[in-house]
């Protein structure tokens, strides 16, 4: 596959840096990548990029929709970022980066439902305001613990005073 790898130096960089980049390479692996994360994702559309380095124009893109039990259904968008839209349903994506008719990476995503995504922003919302809740609580008993404290700390100092 595709990539870009950064080669580091840990020891003997210039001034008091403690890493610095000797050389950026592209590099190749498997062409399987797994499952990408989208550049953008909101409760109605996602946009979800193909792998690839510049110039972009250098490759073909060939996206697939996935079924299961079905085969790919190859969409007629051929660009190295594709916008998709929810569905009712849980719907994959595949994108294959293509160069002189080889592919050489290929990434999948899982776009899921409306209804999925309103489910998964509740639930966040709702572990977002139990967090909030434990923060309190513990600000509240080490705010409690630490004035006990003091009030004990001025009442030895008065006695042995």
């Amino acid at each position: 596959g595709i990539g870009i790898r950064e080669v580091l130096l840990t020891s003997g960089c210039p001034g008091t840096e403690e890493k610095c980049i000797v050389r950026v390479e592209e590099c190749q692996g498997p062409v399987d990548c797994g499952w990408g994360i989208p550049i953008s994702e909101g409760l109605s559309c996602v946009k979800m990029p193909c792998i690839y380095m510049p110039p972009e124009n250098r490759f073909k893109f060939v996206w697939k929709m996935i079924t299961p039990n079905q085969t790919a259904h190859i969409l007629p968008n051929d660009s190295a970022i594709m916008e998709a839209c929810r569905d009712i349903h849980l719907v994959t994506f595949q994108c294959e980066t293509q160069e002189n008719g080889n592919t050489i990476a290929s990434v999948k995503y899982a776009v899921y439902a409306t209804t999925e995504m309103q489910t998964k922003k509740s639930k966040r919302i709702e572990t977002g305001q139990s967090r909030t809740e434990a923060v309190l609580v513990f600000c509240l008993v080490t705010g409690i613990i630490v004035t006990i404290g003091v009030i004990f700390a001025m009442i030895f100092m008065i006695l042995h005073w």
